[in-house]
């Protein structure tokens, strides 16, 4: 039987790898998948690891590893929650509305720095969308902006890397205490800004970059997508401050991400109730939370929950044989300590992983890796898959959610980015990766 639930994984795994080609979304494949592992784990009567010391029943190993996966998915409903008010009040204008500059090397920079940094504050997916709507406005000929918004994805994801809420899988190690926002910055911001500005020095010197900006008239609807409303300065500066202030507030107490972040959608959710109180219900409805929660993607989060329930199920097949009253060894453990004897070498093994997340969603991998490995809380491994794994999906459209974003949202093509931008992508990763390397070197990490 565990032959099986290793099949079973493997089948969803491959229907979500081509969920474009099969037209089925590839939530389908991850809730089944989830679902039918531990059906299988229960009717083989397959012994689990031991993560209660006492009994290592089925009930008891699956409510262990769903009270961790909800706290990743709470926090997660919570931040896009936010980012959903910001944008019903158009408060990321406040930033777009002042860039003006028509030189494509200029805008090339400026679009690239803003990526970096808001991926960091908000996260890469949502970055990227915020930055497509900005770039529809500014770049009106699609064929010189998926030049920009190609490039905006690199900065974003790498942008996302050293944030703990910047990139789903820097999430998911930092709520599992494998990293610490100190230790993320510290290690990764360097590495981090390196991926971005090699590639946007190359990009900049490229015919693409030359020149000014074709020019447009730009339609009534779209100016008035940019204009400000009621509350936009005030909702844009609660709700990044919330999403600030969530690490802070996890430092402070010791509580749980989740709890700051409950904390500041509240507090932003009260802000927009305030600002709009003497309006009458029809006009504040499209600015209240409520709307707001209509628009999260919640396929998103059910993706994770199915793809994290399945993951679980590998980590917790107990594959060591371990009588009664000790911890055993899980199948992924088993799994990297195979790896580690064919290649000793972590450094390659993580720039493996990283190359992987370009094909592979970064998801599942960061996932397993974190049930493969048991190094303390940020420890110079974590902070490598942190990076390798947020970066390098950068070097095909469909290798991060950031990608998938543009790729949909602009109708990226699949070879063009290849051709023209996954080199280029290729290039900062592995710049990122040599100065990571380097510093764990001489920094003793």
């Amino acid at each position: 039987m565990l032959t099986g639930v290793i099949l079973i994984f493997i089948i969803g795994y491959i229907v979500i790898v081509f969920e474009h080609p099969l037209k089925i979304d590839k939530t389908v494949p991850a809730i089944i998948m989830g679902a039918l592992c531990w059906a299988a784990i229960a009717g083989g009567h397959l012994p689990l690891v031991n993560t209660s010391h006492i009994i290592a029943d089925q009930e008891s190993v699956l409510l262990h590893h769903i009270g961790k996966i909800a706290e990743i998915l709470f926090f997660l409903i919570g931040a896009m929650t936010i980012v959903e008010l910001i944008d019903l009040h158009h408060g990321f204008s406040v930033i777009t509305n002042r860039m003006k500059t028509t030189k494509k090397s200029t805008m090339l920079w400026l679009i690239c720095i803003l990526a970096f940094f808001l991926s960091a504050t908000l996260d890469n997916l949502a970055a990227t969308i915020v930055l497509v709507s900005l770039l529809r406005r500014l770049v009106p000929q699609r064929e010189e902006r998926i030049w920009f918004i190609s490039m905006a994805v690199i900065a974003a994801n790498a942008g996302g890397a050293w944030s703990p809420i910047g990139d789903v899988t820097t999430t998911m190690l930092w709520i599992g205490k494998k990293v610490s926002t100190e230790g993320l910055i510290t290690h990764l911001v360097l590495p981090s800004i390196v991926c971005t500005l090699i590639p946007v020095l190359i990009a900049s010197r490229l015919p693409a970059f030359k020149g000014n900006i074709t020019p447009s008239d730009y339609d009534a609807e779209s100016g008035k997508q940019n204009e400000l409303v009621l509350g936009s300065k005030r909702i844009l500066a609660f709700g990044l401050g919330g999403l600030v202030f969530v690490p802070i507030f996890k430092s402070l107490t010791h509580l749980p991400p989740y709890v700051g972040m409950m904390l500041a959608l509240g507090v932003v959710w009260l802000v927009s109730e305030l600002v709009h109180r003497e309006e009458s219900f029809d006009k504040k409805e499209m600015y209240t939370a409520h709307h707001a929660l209509s628009r999260i993607e919640m396929s998103s989060i059910l993706f994770f929950l199915g793809i994290l329930v399945a993951v679980a199920a590998l980590e917790s097949i107990d594959v060591s044989g371990a009588v009664l009253g000790e911890h055993g060894t899980g199948l992924l453990m088993s799994l990297a300590e195979q790896l580690q004897e064919a290649i000793p070498n972590t450094n390659i093994v993580v720039i493996m992983l990283g190359v992987l997340s370009a094909i592979i969603d970064n998801v599942p991998l960061v996932a397993a890796s974190m049930g493969m490995y048991t190094y303390e809380m940020d420890h110079s491994l974590w902070h490598f898959i942190a990076f390798s794994a947020g970066t390098g999906g950068s070097m095909l459209i469909i290798g991060s959610a950031a990608g998938v974003a543009a790729m949909g949202m602009e109708r990226i093509d699949f070879i063009w980015y290849l051709k023209n931008i996954g080199w280029l992508a290729a290039v900062g990763f592995l710049s990122g990766c040599a100065v990571y390397i380097g510093l764990a070197a001489a920094f003793g990490w």
